[in-house]
């Protein structure tokens, strides 16, 4: 059977939906973003960012609780993101989304 996936138009003025995660892939690396829909070890976020690169923070536990520092690899937001293979998944403080709701790269 075909899955079925839902389009989320998401309006960036306006308060994300779901809660703010930082998630670490097994092969596509670390995201920020708003967690929609998990299902065991995929998800489903809206506005989600790739965290290329970091400083200012030795763990991705750490980027969870401040973000990330000068010189980090931020990219801008997609509308929405399927990521599979998840092998942590943390909760985002406010300071964290702060941080890393404005894309930074370099």
């Amino acid at each position: 059977m075909a899955k079925v996936y839902k389009v989320v138009e998401v309006d960036e003025t306006e308060a994300a939906p779901g809660k703010p995660v930082i998630v670490r892939c097994a092969r596509s690396g670390v995201h920020f973003g708003y967690m929609i829909d998990r299902r065991g070890q995929e998800a489903d976020l809206v506005r989600v960012r790739q965290i290329w690169s970091w400083a200012g923070a030795n763990t991705v536990k750490e980027i969870a609780l401040r973000g990330v520092g000068q010189g980090s690899k931020v990219s801008e937001a997609a509308p929405e993101s399927t990521l599979f293979e998840i092998i942590e998944c943390l909760a985002a403080t406010p300071e964290a989304v702060r941080n890393l709701e404005t894309g930074k790269w370099g």
